[in-house]
């Protein structure tokens, strides 16, 4: 009888071992399938963009995605997600790597592992340019002044937490929190430096308010799927050499990013 338990035991470890070894890792699925599946979410601006006039896709992340994907001699598919979306997307596997600026934080970090970071911004904040107000951050938390901010985002629970006098207003809608300070309903809306520098290019009403001193820096990193270290490794890699052949800063230099570049 006993001997039968220590020979169902061991072929119990042995159809273990076999399904793992059948399990293969991304990245030798990725070697294999001859794809990079890249997660992207195409409204942000500088990072993953997808221009709405000639659909093309710009930015930071598109740029090293591709060169990623050279390095790794395979071609490149992306998926468009969002950020309420793509941790889900990488841990089923719809994208192997989310390259779409990212932030670490540490409820991200349980679900996804997140490569060495390579761009770290603080809170920004838009307002208008009528506005005279506001002119540094200290103006902002004042009796009667309403900040918009975007639910989910890093700076709704920043600002829920740290905001004493000023009303937080949390918007839902696509473009709800630009239009709430356009219309003035709130005086300013909070956001990160590659997204003020849309509004900086794109509109001309917007005004920046950059932080007088630090409020929350967030680093933002490539994330894949947890326990995958050879790809984790493989990325980290990569993104050592671009620092080191100049490839990132010439990448963050063309999209307007060289103030919140990683460098060390």
């Amino acid at each position: 009888m006993k001997t039968n338990q220590k020979y169902w035991g061991a072929l119990l470890l042995v159809f273990v071992s076999l399904a793992s070894t059948a399990r293969a890792d991304v990245l030798s699925e990725i070697q294999k399938s001859g794809e990079l599946k890249v997660c992207i979410w195409p409204e942000y601006f500088g990072i993953s963009y997808q221009n709405p006039k000639t659909r093309s896709l710009q930015g930071i992340d598109i740029d090293m995605s591709q060169a990623l994907a050279l390095s790794l001699n395979v071609k490149i598919k992306y998926v468009l997600t969002n950020f309420s979306k793509v941790l889900g997307d990488i841990e089923s596997g719809v994208c192997h790597i989310a390259m779409m600026g990212v932030g670490v934080t540490p409820e991200r970090q349980k679900r996804v592992d997140f490569s060495a970071p390579y761009l770290r911004s603080d809170i920004m904040f838009v307002t208008t340019r009528a506005n005279k107000a506001l002119n540094k951050t200290e103006d902002l938390d004042q009796r009667g002044i309403v900040i918009a901010v975007q639910k989910g985002t890093l700076m709704e629970s920043y600002l829920a937490q740290h905001l004493k006098q000023a009303t937080l207003k949390v918007t839902t809608a696509p473009g709800e929190r630009e239009k709430e300070v356009e219309l003035g309903r709130a005086d300013a809306f909070a956001t990160d430096f590659p997204y003020s520098q849309r509004m900086l290019l794109n509109t001309d009403w917007a005004r920046v308010i950059a932080p007088s001193k630090t409020m929350q820096l967030t680093d933002y990193a490539y994330a894949v799927k947890k326990d995958e270290p050879r790809l984790l490794a493989e990325v980290n890699a990569f993104l050592a050499t671009s620092k080191a052949d100049g490839r990132l800063e010439a990448a963050a230099k063309k999209n307007n990013l060289l103030p919140i570049l990683v460098k060390d």
